[in-house]
């Protein structure tokens, strides 16, 4: 038995990293946390005409962005690096008559499957080069064998899966799979038991697709002596329209929702509970979710990725954040979207007024640069919204008068508001609007005391004397 709880990931380099790849990782860090055990990464990068450098640093800023702690940081395995073991373990089941060379060429193999077909057969490969089916047979030249592992004729192979529970195959469903193509490279469903089992890998938890490789791995741990791990199989993440979700349902690259602007913890979150629950819990943290996951709570049905809850998650997140840390997370897009940050406003407090009304960084940081972008003055807007211009003039021009020795904070300037509805009996829309559109050039903004106490005094009474005297001049 396994000495320790060992899980792993095992992504191949090939482009980005997938949500269902990384909800998988996140599944294999719960269960190794919860068990004291370790999780460990493995980059499957046998694939030696797509994989690249590129991918494999997309992966390793993936698992970082999520925090998702790998006990081998500075020893991740690399297949390409353990091509000598591969081999040695291939020459052993070849010593043992338990894998053997195939001679057959791309072609009969084609013709093969095609004539399979023909008679209603299952393709599948018929073992033309067992050693028992070829002997006296001439080696054709100029052919370069790959070897297969002799899959046994008879009896059935079983697991226990961690999801699904009690799954049987008969072997004479399986045939005889190639374990190393002729270029010496090892396929996956070889080369990934060799690694679980030199990783003492006590886990092995992936997708649902992966279920049919299972009972040939097993018989390639039986063959080789492993211990067999505990296998458990992830129902597929699909779009809303419940198909697998692939890039026609949007993005679906995990570093792709930190440019849209998500925070890490809350994709951590959102894809944990795609496809586990604990009761009715829909936010928790990582502490959490280590402390009460169970591989039996997965779903058996395929979870159903939406972005509406994911983006509720996210801004449940967002409202809770450090200030300090929102606004350096979002400074990086204001300079993107032009803006001046040497205004030196007071961004800490930007973000606390607008992260309760922003899902995403990508929205805090359009909602921020209302206070670093000078929007032209519409005064069609005013037009159409006060009735009785001149006294909404005259209440800007009250507070253009007042405000000039008054101390420039929230509190004072509401009470500033209140005071000239109160001497001029009018309602809030009539000054709070005239005031958004001649200081920020917008209609909408958040609450007006605390909007005009950030854009700062000596901007908003410059702006409001220019705007208040444009307006003037329209109405006459």
């Amino acid at each position: 038995m396994f000495k320790k709880v060992r899980t792993r990931i095992a992504p191949s380099p090939t482009g980005m990293m997938h949500l269902g790849t990384a909800r998988t990782a996140i599944y294999c860090w719960a269960v190794a946390r919860h068990f004291g055990g370790e999780f460990l990464l493995r980059i499957e990068d046998t694939d030696q005409e797509r994989s690249t450098p590129e991918a494999t640093q997309v992966i390793l800023d993936a698992m970082k962005w999520l925090n998702l702690d790998y006990d081998n940081a500075g020893h991740v395995t690399y297949q390409m690096n353990r091509l000598g073991r591969y081999k040695e373990v291939v020459d052993q089941l070849m010593e043992k008559g338990l894998a053997y060379k195939c001679y057959a060429t791309k072609e009969e193999l084609e013709q093969m499957r095609e004539d399979q077909k023909a008679r209603g057969e299952k393709p599948r490969y018929d073992g033309r080069w067992r050693p028992e089916n070829c002997a006296g047979k001439p080696i054709p030249e100029g052919v370069t064998p790959v070897i297969r592992f002799r899959n046994p004729d008879e009896g059935t192979v079983t697991w226990n899966d961690g999801v699904y529970g009690p799954i049987a195959i008969n072997n004479s469903e399986l045939d005889d799979l190639v374990i190393m193509r002729g270029d010496g490279i090892p396929t996956y469903n070889f080369a990934v038991v060799v690694d679980d089992m030199d990783m003492e890998i006590s886990h092995v938890i992936r997708g649902a697709d992966h279920i049919n490789n299972t009972p040939r791995q097993i018989n390639l741990y039986k063959a080789i002596g492993g211990e067999i791990p505990t296998f458990a199989h992830l129902p597929l993440i699909h779009g809303e329209d419940g198909q697998k979700l692939s890039k026609r349902h949007g993005t679906v690259s995990v570093l792709a929702y930190e440019e849209l602007g998500f925070l890490p913890e809350a994709i951590f979150n959102y894809l944990a509970r795609l496809g586990w629950a604990h009761g009715d819990a829909e936010k928790f943290s990582r502490e959490q979710l280590a402390e009460w996951f169970k591989l039996e709570d997965c779903s058996r049905s395929a979870a159903q990725f939406n972005m509406d809850k994911l983006r509720w998650l996210n801004h449940e997140y967002i409202k809770e954040a450090d200030d300090e840390r929102l606004a350096k997370l979002i400074e990086p897009r204001l300079k993107a979207k032009g803006a001046d940050l040497s205004r030196n406003l007071d961004l800490v407090g930007i973000v606390a007024l607008l992260k309760e009304r922003e899902a995403t960084l990508a929205e805090l940081a359009e909602g921020a640069m209302l206070f670093y972008r000078d929007n032209p003055i519409d005064l069609a807007v005013l037009d159409e919204c006060i009735k009785d211009a001149a006294t909404s003039q005259e209440a800007c021009r009250l507070f253009l008068e007042r405000s000039k020795d008054m101390e420039w904070k929230r509190e004072d300037i509401n009470t500033l508001i209140r005071s000239i509805m109160k001497e001029l009996k009018i309602k809030m829309p009539h000054i709070a609007i005239p005031l958004r559109v001649l200081v920020t050039g917008e209609k909408h903004t958040p609450s007006i005391d605390a909007t005009l106490e950030l854009f700062g005094k000596e901007r908003v009474r410059g702006k409001l004397e220019e705007g208040l005297t444009n307006w003037i001049n329209h109405t006459k």
